[in-house]
């Protein structure tokens, strides 16, 4: 089966490659070296993370809004 290369480049990668042979399916590369309770645990610690983040970004957001509510100077406008 030939591959249509479109360029000069890709026409001697074809041809440098067109005969390599591929053999990386070993017992070795389908074995995940991270545990899945490795995994699930430090997934878990960075959403509690986030979530304590959000949490606090709550509350500050809600602190700056009563400072700044809390230093307006409101006038009367006289309406006449």
């Amino acid at each position: 089966m030939a591959v249509g290369a479109r360029d000069f480049i890709d026409k001697l990668l074809v041809e440098k490659y067109a005969q390599e042979k591929v053999d990386n399916h070993d017992e070795g590369a389908l074995v995940s070296r991270i545990s899945a309770d490795d995994m699930m645990s430090a997934m878990n610690t960075s959403a509690n993370n986030f979530r304590t983040m959000l949490e606090l970004n709550k509350r500050l957001t809600m602190v700056c809004y009563g400072v700044v509510s809390k230093s307006a100077k409101y006038s009367a406008i006289d309406a006449a």
